[in-house]
């Protein structure tokens, strides 16, 4: 997704910064991101997860996405290999090879719920990883197994579930049962003769 501002169809990726805190504190507020970020939205928490990105001491990327030049939600990419923890929750699921990476994401206008365009923004930005990561095989993605509406959005965005079984949730009040889907790098176009 880089460099800044690339559009992929009718979205736009640009790196989170600052100004975008009042933004993503209303977001973070929203019921329908709440129940499942299970985030603080306060300034200062903002500040302590998402202000080492900004600042490149943390390797992720995080992006406020556009739809048609309106905010419409948040993407965060990340490789397991800048993860070893998250790799060794995973294990007793499935290996990720650490080159693979992980997003996380959300669709923070409530009025584009129910449209198509979360699974559109996350097929989005997998293309922009394949663009971006040239060593990765595969975009792997634990999901809380109650939320049937970030697992749905990964079926239509193209992955496919690979495991399941016990991860902590983000938010203390579900149950431990997670599904684990994958997209694998599509193989290169066969050069013509």
């Amino acid at each position: 997704m880089t460099p800044e501002g690339r559009r992929a169809s009718a979205f736009t990726f640009r790196h989170l910064a600052r100004s975008d805190y009042a933004l993503l504190a209303r977001w973070l507020s929203e019921p329908h991101v709440a129940r499942w970020w299970h985030h603080d939205p306060s300034a200062e928490a903002i500040e302590r997860d998402f202000g080492a990105s900004i600042d490149g001491v943390d390797p992720a990327d995080v992006f406020i996405v556009e739809h048609d030049a309106k905010p419409l939600g948040l993407v965060q990419r990340y490789r397991f290999a800048d993860n070893p923890s998250y790799v060794e929750q995973l294990a007793p699921l499935l290996a990720v090879p650490g080159a693979a990476l992980s997003i996380d994401y959300f669709v923070g206008e409530p009025a584009a719920l129910r449209r198509g365009l979360g699974s559109a923004m996350i097929a989005a930005a997998v293309t922009a990883i394949w663009g971006d990561h040239a060593a990765a095989p595969s975009v792997v993605v634990p999901v809380s197994a109650a939320n049937e509406a970030s697992w749905r959005a990964l079926e239509r965005a193209g992955f496919r579930r690979v495991a399941a079984g016990l991860l902590e949730p983000d938010n203390p009040i579900d149950a431990w049962d997670h599904v684990v889907y994958r997209i694998e790098r599509p193989a290169p176009a066969a050069s013509k003769p």
